[in-house]
């Protein structure tokens, strides 16, 4: 679970309603049924349009990725590598596959495979990429489709206020409907920067995020791949491995890697 998205979404909401409070209204003053389907349904229902199908409903289940917390195991990973590398110098590459279907990352079995198959570094380096891109690629698509939830919430919101106005100017005889109604009107308003700023924006900057993340697991995997099957060193091979690594998870295995 991904506490800090609970928290900002929690947090986004509770701020929202003290400043209401605090202003000397009610919670109730800003909630309001044909605002929120003008905003959020309208908003949606372009994402239809704007996408294929698969994508417009398949959309809630890539928000709540937001919600889950990703491990992308670096640590171990480069633990195993350095270990592999280490048994490739003593035994050959060839001894490496008994222990390859055992791997948790199944992008480094996958390279290791490659290599023990007698690919050669290009064409090892070739394939992943490849993998990388198509991977990024599909995540990128799915930032796109959030990014353009976010974009069309405001605009829907803005529409939902020329129709509130355009039922309180039809109705200006009753002086007394003015204010609720203009009230009513820009609510619609606050609706759509409100999910814009509070919800898709921000999710669309964490699935980036976890995107990035992983590009650079997969990164450091691959030149772990090329670095065994040129037949680095294994202190040279845990020296490039450690430049991916935060710095204090580098301080953690660097005695155990780098030790003499």
């Amino acid at each position: 679970m991904d506490f800090a998205t609970i928290i900002g979404f929690i947090g986004g909401l509770a701020m929202i309603m003290l400043g209401v409070l605090t202003s000397g209204g009610s919670v109730m003053d800003i909630l309001n049924l044909p605002s929120l389907l003008v905003t959020v349904g309208g908003s949606y229902f372009s994402l239809w349009i704007a996408a294929p199908m698969n994508q417009a409903i398949g959309i809630w289940k890539i928000l709540g990725r937001c919600f889950k917390k990703y491990e992308f195991g670096e640590e171990k990973t480069v633990r195993d590598m350095v270990r592999l590398s280490e048994q490739a110098r003593r035994e050959g590459i060839l001894a490496l596959e008994d222990s390859l279907d055992d791997l948790e990352d199944k992008f480094l079995s996958k390279g290791l495979h490659l290599m023990v198959d007698g690919h050669d570094g290009s064409a090892i380096r070739a394939i992943l990429e490849n993998e990388m891109a198509q991977t990024e690629a599909r995540h990128m698509e799915w930032v796109g489709i959030t990014n353009a939830w976010a974009g069309y919430a405001p605009g829907f919101g803005m529409m939902g206020t020329v129709i509130g106005l355009i039922g309180m100017l039809n109705n200006l005889e009753d002086k007394s409907s003015l204010g609720p109604n203009m009230a009513t009107a820009l609510i619609t308003t606050l609706y759509g920067s409100f999910i814009a700023n509070w919800l898709f924006g921000p999710m669309s900057n964490k699935l980036s995020w976890q995107n990035g993340r992983e590009m650079r697991s997969k990164d450091m995997v691959l030149e772990g791949v090329l670095s065994i099957q040129t037949g680095d060193n294994p202190r040279i091979l845990a020296t490039k491995l450690l430049t991916y690594l935060d710095p204090k998870t580098r301080k953690i295995l660097e005695p155990e890697l780098l030790k003499d």
